[in-house]
């Protein structure tokens, strides 16, 4: 056998390789969001119709997800992992090629299926490379590929779109993908367990049940709002088959002596609760990763890059605070660092509870900073906890389980945050409307100032008294926006709140002892 056959590297270098590829498909979950506008213009298509641009992505992703930790079995994970490279990047290429609407949404299919085995399977390389004690440290580089990416996605997205064009974007992950392609084939290396097992008997009712379950659900969490929710027939027969298929699939796999989704694994609580508190991680990552760039944008009139470069200084934050976390995993039992995290997300969305129309961009990144400081304190915790007593052999369907956990959260969090805004900017509208009389001594004064500068301008007085009316009612549907962002972001602070006190009950870990089930796997 050659030497290079024998050579191994450094876990931390096969860590920040196979990093690499998941980072490059996590960003492409957010990058498209500010470039909607422009695909629509470029394409000949309506906003509404582009949206199906993330929707396609994000259905394919969440089908495969769970998926992942099966097919890697059978084809073997280093096998399988470098299909799902190379796949991405051809689907990327395509996408940056497209020339219809049509073609774009089949290619981010193409993408996101391809793209949805990469991050269990990055979590999973990595969990095998590294012995327990040192897992903190390694969930660390993982934490900066799955927290990062989508803070810096519509950052990179809007600069890109704004400065060049939206199709590079996508070329972009050409050059990343063949290099993190030929680089995982020259450093991972499958441990036995991890080899082909072959495909043996397919169970297709299972296979079935997933892909119509998940995809059935994603397309309702992505079109909800839109579509009014359940006052539309497409929402309702989504609901259904989702809820249909997911409950029978579930009953189907607890069944199964081999199941493609081993769902027996949610019996362990160290791993059930993580999965849990992972969910409204990504509810609220995702969740606050998407308003305030809308809301920015929407109110304040900043542009793509310039709504974009209000997160990116949250994310190296996270970056910065990574390694320090990764080290007091190893020191401070996860509970307490999960209900830290928990409680530092708790102080940023209430801070964020404060803007006003007169909240200039540095309090807004600073707003940024304190929303995202806490989650390097829940990501490797929580991880850590997660796969504390999972068997090595069982780790590629655990992390299938977990980053199903950590995206549905997401899609869930940015439906649900997006609703509520919309309603709530009904509500706080028709509160301030009723306040409009001319009983109230401050509409009257502001409608005479108003009036009065528009009779300067040159307006006859009914003109001008009409268009003090259109002024102060846009005013008004400002102010009542920007309350439906407060009114929003109270909802997080008061759940990531509960999940705090929660946390303290989680099981515990002893950081400075390898778990039982770790140390005979």
């Amino acid at each position: 056998m050659s030497d290079s056959a024998e050579k191994t590297y450094n876990p931390y270098l096969v860590a920040m390789v196979v990093s690499l590829a998941a980072f490059m498909e996590v960003l492409d979950t957010t990058i498209t969001n500010v470039s909607l506008s422009h695909i629509a213009g470029t394409l000949g298509a309506t906003q509404d119709e582009s949206t199906w641009v993330l929707t396609s992505y994000l259905v394919a992703n969440g089908i495969v997800l769970p998926l992942s930790g099966w097919l890697s079995q059978v084809m073997g994970r280093k096998r399988f992992f470098m299909m799902c490279i190379a796949a991405f990047t051809a689907a990327s290429f395509l996408c940056g090629m497209a020339t219809s609407l049509p073609m774009l949404i089949i290619f981010r299919l193409m993408q996101g299926i391809a793209g949805g085995g990469l991050q269990p399977t990055q979590q999973a390389i990595i969990i095998d490379a590294f012995p327990p004690e040192k897992r903190g440290a390694a969930f660390g580089l993982m934490g900066i590929t799955m927290i990062v990416a989508p803070i810096l996605g519509p950052t990179l997205g809007g600069f890109i779109t704004d400065n060049f064009s939206w199709r590079w974007i996508f070329f972009m992950n050409v050059p990343v993908g063949i290099m993190a392609f030929w680089l995982v084939g020259q450093m991972v290396k499958d441990p036995p367990h991890a080899n082909a097992q072959g495909v043996g008997s397919i169970d297709y009712i299972g296979l079935s049940l997933i892909v119509f379950g998940l995809g059935a659900l994603q397309i309702m969490l992505d079109k909800g709002q839109q579509e009014d929710w359940f006052a539309s027939n497409f929402i309702v027969l989504f609901a259904i088959i989702a809820a249909i298929c997911l409950v029978a699939a579930v009953i189907w796999l607890l069944r199964q002596e081999d199941p493609v989704i081993d769902l027996r694994l949610l019996a362990k609580p160290s791993f059930s609760l993580s999965c849990i508190m992972i969910f409204f991680m990504g509810f609220c990552l995702y969740g606050s990763s998407t308003l305030l760039p809308m809301l920015v944008q929407s109110q304040y009139g900043y542009d793509a890059t310039l709504a974009g470069l209000v997160l990116s200084p949250g994310g190296f934050a996270v970056i910065f605070i990574m390694p320090i976390v990764g080290r007091l995993v190893n020191k401070v039992q996860a509970r307490y660092l999960i209900a830290f995290g928990m409680f530092m997300l708790t102080i940023g969305q209430w801070y964020t509870m404060h803007i006003t129309p007169q909240t200039s961009y540095n309090l807004f990144v600073f707003m940024r900073i304190l929303q995202v400081i806490g989650l390097p304190f829940l990501f490797i915790p929580i991880s850590t906890l997660a796969f504390m007593h999972i068997a090595k052999e069982k780790s590629s369907k655990a992390s299938a389980i977990y980053a199903l956990s950590r995206n549905v959260g997401g899609s869930i969090g940015i439906a649900i945050m997006i609703s509520y805004i919309a309603r709530h900017q009904q509500i706080n509208q028709a509160y301030l409307s009723a306040n409009l009389t001319q009983e109230d001594p401050v509409f009257r004064a502001t409608l005479a100032r108003y009036t009065n500068a528009f009779f300067s301008h040159g307006m006859d007085m009914a003109q001008s008294a009409q268009a003090a009316m259109g002024k102060i009612y846009g005013v008004l549907l400002h102010q009542a926006t920007i309350m439906a962002y407060r009114d929003a972001y109270m909802v997080m602070a008061i759940i990531t709140l509960i999940l705090a006190l929660i946390a303290l009950i989680m099981p515990r870990n002893n950081p400075r002892k390898l778990p039982a089930d770790a140390a005979v796997h």
